[in-house]
């Protein structure tokens, strides 16, 4: 008998059990089914193939020609699937699959790792910071770090801090302007990403409206991490979230030259799917992150509900 599709895999999973187990009865309480049941299904199968799979005595069963010549390839594709199926598993306990922005990643996360992988030896780590938005409920990633204000629908958000900018830039290009004395002095520098609406909000809660900013490099680096990096090359002044270069500022390489932060409303986030909360691995990392925040003291202001321009390049 040619067959064209495979057989039910209910049949198939009933033959496998009993042809291992030799035995109608216990392959029925290995399956959580009645012996009718199995009897059911093996007689179903039979019917399929054309040909009888066990010889049926009183007290036993055994094996006919038919089912010695199936029953090691169905019970090998079985143990296959079994071993498939344990390796996911096993990847599933021991990988922590991360999407991050860009920036966070390499000026915050990265650098404090090695504490959370030392305190769980058998988790690995696998960052992706590339750019754009994943979405988390199609299981690639276990857990992500957001920017914005934390209504994600169907995500557990925990505020990490304030999304706040402030100015920056290399002392040497300060003593090269000659000293500044007032923030629209500024405006004599080049400023990096001159069109991110963080610099026209920070020029305006310094009390320089319609400030022009067309003064430097007329393009978008794209990350925080980048302009962080020509402002420490001193090419120009960026506008950064301090927490991201704290060893720059206290090592003097980066100064703020005035003090005045702004906001734009949303915060960094730790997010993952409210269906996975009781994961061991997202809860190790949440509550290692959620230590480690508080530890490095980073202002972390209420968010301010009011809608405010909000960046342009990805952090």
């Amino acid at each position: 008998m040619s067959l064209q599709k495979l057989p039910p895999m209910s049949a198939v999973r009933v033959f496998e059990a009993a042809a291992r187990l030799q035995s109608f009865t216990r392959a029925a309480e290995e399956l959580g089914m009645t012996q009718a049941a199995v009897s059911y299904q093996i007689k179903m199968l039979e019917d399929r193939l054309g040909a009888p799979l066990f010889t049926r005595t009183t007290r036993q069963v055994t094996l006919t020609e038919t089912g010695r010549r199936l029953a090691p390839s169905i019970t090998e594709a079985f143990e296959l699937m079994r071993k498939a199926f344990q390796a996911v598993a096993e990847g599933e306990e021991t990988v922590l699959a991360i999407t991050v922005l860009q920036t966070f990643a390499a000026n915050w996360l990265v650098p404090r790792l090695g504490s959370f992988q030392l305190a769980h030896p058998n988790l690995a780590v696998r960052l992706d910071s590339s750019m754009g938005v994943v979405d988390l409920m199609q299981g690639e990633f276990d857990v992500g770090i957001r920017s914005g204000r934390g209504d994600w629908p169907g995500l557990e958000a925990h505020m990490l801090f304030a999304s706040t900018f402030v100015p920056v830039c290399s002392p040497q290009l300060i003593e090269r302007a000659g000293g500044l004395e007032k923030p629209a002095d500024l405006l004599k520098l080049p400023l990096l990403s001159p069109r991110d609406p963080w610099w026209a909000h920070w020029f305006d809660m310094a009390g320089v409206p319609d400030a022009r900013l067309s003064k430097g490099p007329d393009l978008n680096l794209g990350t925080q991490l980048l302009e962080g990096a020509s402002a420490l090359a001193g090419h120009g002044v960026a506008i950064i979230t301090p927490a991201f270069f704290a060893q720059d500022l206290a090592a003097g390489r980066l100064v703020i030259p005035f003090d005045i932060v702004a906001e734009d409303g949303r915060s960094y986030w730790l997010v993952y799917p409210k269906a996975r909360d009781h994961v061991p691995k997202i809860r190790a990392f949440r509550d290692w992150l959620l230590e480690e925040i508080r530890a490095s003291g980073v202002r972390c202001p209420p968010v301010d509900p009011l809608a405010r321009p909000s960046r342009s390049v990805a952090a």
